[in-house]
């Protein structure tokens, strides 16, 4: 891994070692988990050469493989997102049980089943989950009733959640209680508030597109992923 003299950021370490993404670090660093030296750093706390991070113990530092792995899941429900293997029996990591450390890309949430990839390359996590570059994650929802075109329309147009609205995407009607969401944008537990919002419970959420990585594996099992998958996620042709 390459250092600058002045350091890098702690969230950023985690990532570059391939340990977890950003996001994951700041909650480890929130709960007090992370140690520089034996000492409980801030977010934004610099990682110099020669500092020693551990998360509950554990010497954190760069993988000594040459090659990094990257995994397409199809998640069932009850699967939790997450890498902490102490507090959370349901976890991902556990869950896949790979033979190396890897991590999911975002999250789907505990009662959503779908795609999700797994990797221990932190830098394409940034790129795959940026909201800048538009990516595009495509589900598959259906609810606990049947809505009408202005639900549909409404949706589509954004709704107001989480002190936000969201993004303007593409919905279209499946059957009476089915619809197809394309996002570019990942709020917490986006797709189920914006129903609520509306009136409407999910009661079968799946990812089932990640950019242009289909789902593609029957549920409860994984791959790898191809090289060219590979630089497709990372926006090389």
């Amino acid at each position: 891994m390459e250092n600058e003299a002045d350091g890098i950021r702690i969230n950023k370490y985690f990532t570059v070692v391939g340990y977890c993404s950003r996001r994951a670090a700041d909650k480890l660093i929130d709960a007090g988990h992370v140690r520089i030296n034996g000492q409980v750093p801030e977010k934004g706390t610099k990682v110099l050469p020669g500092d020693v991070v551990t998360v509950h113990g554990e010497i954190i530092e760069p993988s000594k493989k040459s090659q990094h792995v990257y995994i397409a899941l199809h998640k069932p429900v009850g699967i939790v997102c997450t890498t902490d293997q102490r507090r959370e029996k349901d976890n991902i990591v556990d869950f896949v049980n790979y033979s190396s450390r890897i991590f999911p890309v975002g999250r789907l949430d505990k009662m959503s089943e779908g795609l999700i990839i797994l990797t221990d390359d932190g830098e394409i996590v940034n790129h795959i989950l940026r909201e800048r570059h538009g990516h595009e994650k495509e589900y598959i929802v259906t609810v606990n009733r049947s809505f009408d075109d202005a639900f549909l329309k409404t949706m589509s147009r954004g709704v107001h959640i989480l002190d936000t609205t969201t993004r303007p995407c593409e919905v279209e009607r499946l059957s009476p209680t089915m619809f197809k969401i394309i996002l570019v944008q990942g709020l917490n537990r986006q797709i189920r508030r914006m129903c609520e919002a509306l009136g409407h419970r999910v009661v079968r959420l799946k990812r089932v597109r990640i950019m242009d990585l289909q789902l593609d594996v029957p549920l409860g099992k994984w791959r790898h992923l191809t090289e060219d998958e590979v630089q497709s996620l990372k926006g090389v042709s």
